[in-house]
Formats: structure tokens, sequence, C-alpha cells
């Protein structure tokens, strides 16, 4: 315990409560910037695939952004130690904003060399923003880390859910009004309203790029170490294989050689990964961390919820405009209760973990609710009222909420002081890649009910999912008419197709709440404690406080 400190973990000097207010109320804007605009688009999604053909590219707008963010979680967790939070923290927002950009000019300029129609060029540029989103989510929660005690992140942890509540309240309905109402002319240059949901990130932008670059102290610098190369190119294989095998297996049948061919490729990489993480000297995925039972469980099921949440999610808008004739306004509108129950959970947990230490309750009562709010979702039919829709998406919002802050703030205190940092990178990490799954595995099964529906109806008949699509759309904004029949028949197979995602994702669900019945209940430390530990670690040895056996904010299981 008397031997000289690591190099590479040096005490740092405790910011003051000025700079701790300050940096906090920028991360706040960082987290809503990012949150923003994963949910502004969720409305706009299908006018977006009517105006730029792409029904069977619908699931690929989001995985593209959570791929790429995904990946780049662990790479900009191990950077913000390397070079500070501060530095990331600008870097990811100037790539964003290049996204964003970018992200409203798709299909403006006809097909492009390489990438292709304006669909292809969407996915792409969505692509470019989750490079600099997973800067922004990854930095943020690794900032509070090091601002805040175990204890005290629970507070602000339930905070960012809100935030993120927030975010999603918004958002859909700004994504919606600009879709109906936002289309205009200037200078002679027609914009279509769903574009607004993309160029909307620009002067949001520059406040958090203000605030950042004047008020934030530099954090998580360590002057040392490397990044693991070799192993984020070999996660990006494995992950972009699986999507493509999860998307291509449900269009060309799943024992096809393209989708074999792919969950193969996707295997050996994976495998290639984990030995090189298992042998790097600084790994992107310590794997060490899942020898502490808090951070492997609590990870675990904050990966299978996030595959229920994404993958039902991202569909809910398609369902309330074309299964139930919402249109995209009223439809962003009707996720307020998702959102206000997602908020009121989400802060109120927050604030009792800070005052008793005790979370296990919460973690189990979340999936509870969420069930039960989901199963009367699959009940919906097309001629259930607005009010149905309403008090049941309440109850799930209600379920939803301690999962957006409790199982980071466990994971976080689980893990040794030395690497809460990558820590928080890995778990986040880990809970993106189940978002991505569930919402490739959802689309698959989206598609594949509704192309069931459509055989069922027209036998011996190719129906383009895609151009009934378009006409849904075009209609759902004024700009055509559609038959009843055939109007009925498009509500039906979409009701149909969600009553399918919603079965699925009531069986992952149950999945989660099995796990968190094996997350232990750690008791959290307050600040002075981690304070004296901290102190304590300059004429400790790599063995002492920090490690496995002795986490950082937590002692034994109760």
């Amino acid at each position: 315990m008397n031997a000289t400190a690591s190099h590479d973990t040096p005490y740092r000097r405790e910011p003051t409560p000025e700079e701790k207010r300050l940096t906090f109320w920028a991360l706040m804007i960082v987290f809503l910037l990012s949150a923003l605009d994963q949910t502004i688009v969720s409305t706009a999604m299908p006018t977006i695939i009517g105006e730029l053909n792409g029904l069977d590219l619908y699931a690929w707008v989001t995985t593209s952004y959570l791929l790429t963010s995904t990946v780049m979680v662990p790479i900009w967790g191990k950077l913000g130690d390397l070079y500070g939070r501060k530095r990331i923290l600008i870097i990811g927002i100037v790539i964003f904003v290049a996204g964003s950009w970018l992200c409203g000019l798709a299909g403006e300029f006809g097909d492009m060399p390489l990438i292709g129609g304006g669909m292809t060029q969407l996915i792409v540029f969505r692509g470019v923003q989750g490079i600099g989103g997973g800067a922004l989510f990854t930095t943020a929660f690794a900032t509070i880390a090091d601002l805040f005690s175990p204890r005290e992140r629970g507070k602000y942890s339930g905070l960012f859910g809100a935030v993120f509540g927030l975010a999603s309240v918004v958002g859909p309905i700004v994504g919606g009004y600009f879709t109906d109402h936002g289309s205009t002319d200037i200078a002679g240059i027609h914009i279509a309203g769903w574009r607004w949901c993309f160029y909307i990130n620009l002067p949001t932008s520059v406040i958090a790029l203000a605030m950042i670059t004047l008020k934030m102290p530099n954090l998580g610098h360590t002057g040392g170490g490397k990044i693991d190369w070799f192993g984020a190119i070999f996660v990006v294989l494995s992950i972009g294989a699986l999507m493509l095998a999860l998307t291509w297996g449900n269009e060309q049948g799943w024992s096809s050689p393209t989708a074999l061919g792919l969950f193969a490729f996707a295997l050996v990489t994976g495998v290639i990964f984990l030995l090189i993480e298992r042998a790097a000297e600084e790994p992107l995925l310590p794997l060490g961390l899942f020898s502490i039972r808090a951070f492997t469980t609590t990870t675990l099921a904050s990966f299978v919820i996030s595959m229920a949440f994404m993958g039902t999610i991202v569909y809910l808008p398609l369902f309330l405009q074309l299964g139930l004739g919402i249109r995209a306004t009223n439809s962003g509108i009707l996720l307020l209760p998702l959102m206000a129950g997602l908020i009121i959970s989400a802060t109120l947990s927050g604030r009792l973990v800070t005052k008793t230490g005790k979370y296990k309750s919460m973690m189990l009562a979340g999936p509870v609710l969420q069930f039960i709010g989901i199963f009367l979702m699959s009940q919906l039919t097309t001629s259930s009222a607005q009010w149905d829709v309403v008090w049941r998406l309440f109850l799930v919002g209600l379920g939803l909420g301690p999962t957006q802050s409790l199982f980071n703030m466990v994971s976080q205190s689980a893990a040794p002081m030395r690497q809460v940092g990558v820590a928080t990178s890995t778990s986040m990490f880990l809970r993106q890649c189940g978002g991505m799954i569930g919402v490739s595995i959802f689309g698959a099964m989206l598609t594949s009910k509704m192309t069931e529906s459509i055989a069922k109806q027209f036998p011996g008949i190719n129906v383009d999912i895609g151009e009934m699509q378009k006409m849904a759309a075009m209609a759902g904004e004024g700009g055509a008419t559609m038959s009843p029949l055939l109007e009925g028949f498009i509500a039906k197979t979409i009701t149909e197709a969600m009553s399918y995602i919603f079965t699925g994702s009531l069986l992952i669900v149950a999945i989660a709440f099995v796990v968190i019945l094996f997350v232990p209940q750690i008791s959290l430390r307050g600040r002075a404690q981690v304070q004296n530990l901290e102190k304590a670690a300059e004429g400790s040895s790599p063995a002492g406080p920090g490690t496995p056996e002795e986490p950082a904010g937590a002692v034994k299981a109760d």
C-alpha cells in the first residue's frame, strides 16, 4: 500500500462548486442536443421515406446513427481519458453539426457518386452524425462521474434521464410540426419541412459549443496511454456485419448464403476482437470489469432493456400515423404522456437513490410497469381512440424512467476508480449495441409481418410495400388521396405488424426482469469517502483501492 502510485492515475484537484455547476449545465445542453436528434426525426420518418423512396431502408436511418455512435463510444471514452473531456466534446459537436447539415441536404441534388440516391445519402450522413453523437453521450456521462461521488450521481443521473425525456417530448412535436407545416421557399429554393429536423441542430450547437469552450474545466486527462486501434477495427467489422445480416437475412432469407456468410463473419471477427482485448495493454473493452457482478448484471440488463426500448419506440410513430391515421404533428403530441411518465419516474428514482442509497426495488419496478404498458399497447386496434393510446404510453414511460439512469450509475459505482471512464464507455457501448440490435430485429419483424399480410390479401400478386408507404405518406400530408379500401388495408397491415413487435418486446422485457433479479445491492459511498480513497491512492500500488476487489464508491454487497 506504500508503493508509488501508477503514473496514469494522478490525484486531480477537486473542481470548485462554480465549475461543477457551470459544467453540469453545459453537459445538460450537450445531452439535450444529442438526445433531441434521436427523437425529432421519428415523426418525420414516414414522410421522409415516402419522399426518398425507402421503406425497406427505414431501420437503417436509425441503425446507421446507432452503429457509428456505438462503435465510437469506447474510442471517444479513451480519447477523453488521454486528451481531456473538453477537447473531445468540442470535436464531437463539430462532427455532429457537419452531419446534421449534410442530413438536411440529403437528396436535394439527385444521385451522388458512390453514395447513390436520397435515402442512401441520408443513411450515410446519419452515420457521420453518429460519430459525433458518440462523443457527446459518452463524454457527458464520464464527466458526471468525474464531478460527483457515486452517492451524488443518483440525483444528477436522474436529471439526465429527465433531459432525455424532455428532448423526447419536444423532439417528436417539433419534428411533426416541421413535417406538416415547415415547407418553405428561400431564394427560389424549396425546402421540405422535414429537413428542418436536422437544420435545427445548428443554432443549438452554437450555444452548447460556446458554453463548453468558455466554462468547462478540462477533466479526464491522464497524460499517458494509447488507443486500441486493432480492437476498434474488429469491433466495427463485427457489429457492422451483424447489422447487415439482420437486415438482409429478412430480405433474402435467413438461410441464404449472404445472411449465413455475414453471421459467420460477425462471429469470427467478434472472437478476434475478444482475443485482442484480452491481450491488449489498454483495451477498448476491459474484460476484467466483467468479473464484478454488479457491473456485469447491470450492463446486461441495460443491454436487454435497450433492445426493447429502441426496437419499439422507433416504429411507434409509424403505427400512430399509418395505423391509427394520426397526422405527424398530433402523433408527436401523443408521445407526450410516454415522456411525461419517463421524466417523472427518472427524476424520482434518481432522488430516492441519492437519499437512501438503495436502487434494486426501483430497477425491478421499471420492467414490471413497462411489461404491463406494452401488453396493453398490443391490444390496440385501428378503431382505438387517442385516449386509449395516451394512458397506455404514460404507463410505459413510468417503466422506462429508472432504466435511463440507474443502470449506468450502478455500473460506474461498481467499477474501480481508475476505470470509471472506460466502465462508462463499456456500459454505454453495450447498451447502444442492444438498441441497435433491437431496431434491426424489430425492423425485420415489421417487414416480415407486412409481407405476410399482403400475401394473404393479394395471393400471387407482387405488391410494392415501398409504393404503398409513399402513397400513405402523401395522403397524410394532404398531397394525395387514397380509397377507403386501400387506406383501411394499410392501417390494418401496420397495426398487425406492430402488435407482432409489441409481443416480441414483452419477451425481451421479461428477460430483463430476470437479469435484474441477480443485480446485487451495493452501498454507495458519499463524496468524503471517495476523496479519502483518491488521496490514499497517491501512496498505493495498482493493487490497492480501485481494484475489482475494492471498487470505487461501493462496499461489499449487502
